[in-house]
C-alpha cells in the first residue's frame, strides 16, 4: 500500500520529547529538514545545541513542566500538528520480583504516564489541525504477541501500554482528524544500549519521521518498524 505523505512540513508545528540525544535528536533533526518548526523538548534547554529549533523545559514526568510547554506552543504557534512521545528511561534485566520499586515507577512515569498527559493537554492544539499526528516510540519489547521474559519488566509493560495508548487515541480520536501510530526504531546506539547495538540513532530516527510527514488520510492506530506495519 501507498502512504500519502507530506513532500514538505513548512507551516507545520511539531513538539519532540527527549530531543537532545539519540533517537530524540535525529528526529528533531529529520523534521527540521522537513520545514517544520520544531519544539525540542529537554529537561535541561542549555543540552539543545541547535538554534534552527525552539529548545523548550520539558520534564515528562512533571506536570507542571508539561502544562508550561504546551501554554508556550500555544502562545508562540497557536497549533501543534505532531507530537511525538519519545522521552524515554530503560530499567534493568532484573524480573519483576527483583525490581526495585522506585525504579519500577520512574519508568512508567517516563515512559506511559508522561506521554498520557502531554498527549491529553496537547489534544486542543492538534484536533484543529488537518491530520494532526501523534507518533509513540515504542519497541518490540512490548509487542503482546510475543513472550515478554529476559527481565525489563517496567520498560516491557511500559511499552506495551504506550502501544494502548495509540490504540485509544486511534479509537477515540480518528474521527475527529487525528492519526495515532507506535513505532518500534529498533536496537539503536543510545546511552540506554550503551553502545552495544547495531543500528544508527539517524536509522532508529527514519520510521518516526516518516510518521511524522503522513498525510490526513493515512493509516492511523498501526504498530510500525522500518516502514512497515507489524503485530501488536
Amino acid at each position: 500500500m501507498e502512504i500519502p505523505l507530506y513532500d514538505s512540513l513548512d507551516g507545520q508545528v511539531a513538539l519532540v520529547t527527549g530531543a537532545t540525544r539519540g533517537i530524540g535528536k535525529r528526529i528533531a533533526d529529520g523534521l527540521v529538514d522537513q520545514g517544520a518548526t520544531v519544539y525540542a523538548g529537554a529537561r535541561d534547554t542549555a543540552d539543545i545545541g541547535n538554534d534552527d529549533r525552539e529548545a523548550i523545559e520539558l520534564d515528562v514526568t512533571v506536570d507542571a513542566n508539561r502544562v508550561a510547554a504546551i501554554d508556550r506552543i500555544s502562545e508562540e504557534a497557536g497549533h501543534l500538528d505532531i507530537l511525538v512521545n519519545n522521552a524515554g528511561v530503560m530499567d534493568s534485566r532484573e524480573s519483576l520480583g527483583e525490581m526495585p520499586t522506585e525504579t519500577i515507577e520512574q519508568t512508567l512515569s517516563t515512559n506511559l504516564h508522561g506521554p498520557i498527559h502531554l498527549t491529553k493537554q496537547a489534544l486542543d492544539l492538534l484536533l484543529p489541525q488537518p491530520g494532526p499526528r501523534v507518533v509513540n516510540v515504542s519497541s518490540g519489547l512490548g509487542a503482546i504477541t510475543e513472550p515478554q521474559s529476559g527481565g525489563m519488566p517496567a520498560y516491557r509493560i511500559s511499552k506495551t501500554g504506550l502501544n494502548g495508548l495509540t490504540r485509544y487515541l486511534d479509537g477515540e480520536y480518528s474521527t475527529q482528524g487525528l492519526l495515532a501510530n507506535s513505532v518500534c526504531p529498533g536496537y539503536v546506539q543510545t546511552d540506554m544500549t550503551e553502545g552495544s547495538a547495531p543500528r544508527t540513532p539517524e536509522k532508529g530516527a527514519e520510521t518516526p519521521i516518516w510518521l511524522a510527514r503522513f498525510r490526513p488520510d493515512a493509516p492511523s492506530g498501526e504498530f510500525w518498524r522500518d516502514q512497515s506495519s507489524k503485530e501488536w
